[in-house]
């Protein structure tokens, strides 16, 4: 399988300065806030990869980017071969607006309520000019609602409904790319299931590619292929799906496995997670995880750790092993 999306070398920085004057009254510098740091990763065709984190880590940062809502302030995403910051318009369109998709974490908000069904499906397609008669039927029907669907508007349905349509929109221009921000974060359990099969279902029937944000580890278990592991938007570990739960190898994975609900682990005592996400403004040096790493040693808190290949899994802490 040949990469279909490569992310290289890829940062973003979000200027949330005060107001120019209040900033020379107050004698304040310039706040930047780095919500991506140097995140480099590749996601194959027909694959599933998992970004996973604490809120704050950069996640949907990383997948507004690749659906070309945010820019990067350096590095490159390649989709298809097309370099999205370099290439004319043209072939940026061709390569993001018709292959790249996107199903967002609240069906409530994503949703326009004075539209109907059918027109919030068929947009995608209207846009482009194309032809959108029987689409949204054609689509409610595969995501497991009903063609006569198409004529009620968001407000009839419930929230797992209303992400079966936002599904649908999103298949709607055929795409290749599907970047998923937690779509099942704001759903009833039994919902998520019904929602996270048919993704599945989905990939399989038309040959989807799936990057998958979320922060449930249970969920990331059932869908991804890959994960790769952010933190304060670094990307400190990276392995296929099943290495990486047999055997994490960072100290930020570790803590997120251990804080993780377990069905064998009932009245088990564990220690909660120590400490917080530090400020993405002022950064910690060295290692960002070793304020809250229980093997920190001074090297990490001075020098920054690279990812390096230990086994099957990339990771970047200097005691991987």
């Amino acid at each position: 399988m040949s990469a279909l999306i490569e992310v290289e070398n890829l940062t973003r920085v979000f200027d949330v300065s005060k107001p120019w004057l209040n900033r020379v009254i107050e004698r304040l510098p310039k706040a930047l806030l780095t919500a991506v740091s140097d995140v480099s990763f590749g996601i194959e065709e027909n694959s599933v990869y998992a970004l996973v984190g604490e809120s704050g880590s950069g996640k949907s940062t990383i997948g507004k980017i690749i659906v070309g809502l945010v820019p990067p302030s350096s590095g490159k995403v390649e989709i298809d071969g097309v370099d999205l910051a370099t290439e004319p318009e043209g072939a940026r369109r061709a390569a993001v607006r018709e292959n790249v998709q996107m199903i967002f974490q609240d069906p409530y908000a994503s949703l326009n309520p004075r539209w109907k069904v059918r027109d919030i499906i068929a947009e995608p397609v209207s846009a482009r000019g194309g032809d959108t008669e029987g689409l949204a039927e054609r689509l409610l029907e595969q995501v497991g609602l009903s063609a006569q669907d198409a004529g009620k508007y968001p407000h009839e349905f419930s929230g797992g409904q209303r992400q079966r349509i936002c599904i649908a929109r999103a298949l709607a221009s055929n795409p290749r790319i599907i970047v998923c921000d937690e779509p099942t974060s704001a759903l009833d359990v039994s919902v998520q299931s019904q929602v996270l099969n048919l993704m599945s279902d989905l990939r399989e029937e038309l040959g989807l590619t799936y990057l998958f944000i979320s922060h449930d580890l249970t969920v990331v278990r059932h869908m991804a292929d890959k994960v790769g592991v952010l933190y304060l938007g670094t990307l400190v570990e990276e392995a296929p799906r099943d290495t990486l739960y047999a055997d994490p190898k960072h100290p930020y994975t570790q803590m997120l496995f251990e804080a993780a609900p377990r069905m064998d682990a009932f009245g088990r005592d564990i220690d909660p997670p120590k400490g917080e996400i530090p400020d993405a403004i002022n950064p910690p040096p060295g290692c960002a995880f070793h304020p809250r790493c229980p093997i920190a040693v001074d090297r990490c808190r001075k020098e920054r750790p690279r990812l390096r290949e230990v086994g099957k899994t990339r990771v970047a802490c200097h005691l991987a092993e």
